[in-house]
């Protein structure tokens, strides 16, 4: 069993994956991080969902369906769910604290918004002192203004190399 390494999910929520407006490769996105689950699962590692508080009118305001976590990446007993309201995920949250009682010291990350809360979580992780995992193709977002989500992603994936490993879905082991 490893000890030290926790599965970090960020904000994979029912409304990431709203039938009029997916983020991209949605269903993919969601396979990868249910496979990533049943791989921590199968050798007793940590899972960590980190889940996004919205402002009034956001789709993930706290309570409503929206917020909830995706069913198809739901926790399951012995989960840690930790809420957030910034990017950051350690940004006035528990979860430093929750990962030194667990004595976590790689993070295996997946999750949404590339650009934002992926983007966000992974450099301040990696100036705490953590090392860090992305999982290249379990991460997602949406297309802006100038920009496909494929791009972005691409983007952050090769920008994110400077401080993190980058590693497919399918290399994720837990050893």
């Amino acid at each position: 069993m490893t000890k030290n390494i926790a599965l970090l999910i960020l904000d994979a929520q029912v409304n990431m994956f709203a039938e009029d407006g997916s983020v991209f490769e949605g269903d993919k996105v969601l396979q990868k991080i249910s496979d990533l689950i049943a791989k921590a699962r199968a050798r007793c590692v940590p899972i960590i969902y980190i889940q996004n508080n919205g402002a009034e009118g956001d789709p993930d305001l706290p309570g409503t369906p929206g917020w909830q976590i995706h069913p198809a990446v739901a926790p399951g007993a012995g989960d840690i769910v930790i809420q957030k309201r910034t990017p950051d995920a350690f940004h006035e949250t528990t979860l430093q604290s929750a990962l030194d009682s667990h004595n976590i010291r790689q993070l295996v990350i997946a999750g949404m918004q590339t650009e934002m809360c992926i983007d966000a979580t992974c450099r301040r992780a990696c100036a705490l002192g953590y090392d860090v995992i992305l999982v290249k193709d379990a991460h997602s977002t949406f297309d802006d203004d100038g920009l496909t989500a494929a791009q972005i992603i691409t983007q952050y994936n090769e920008a994110l190399c400077a401080v993190v490993k980058v590693e497919e879905a399918s290399n994720i082991t837990f050893e």
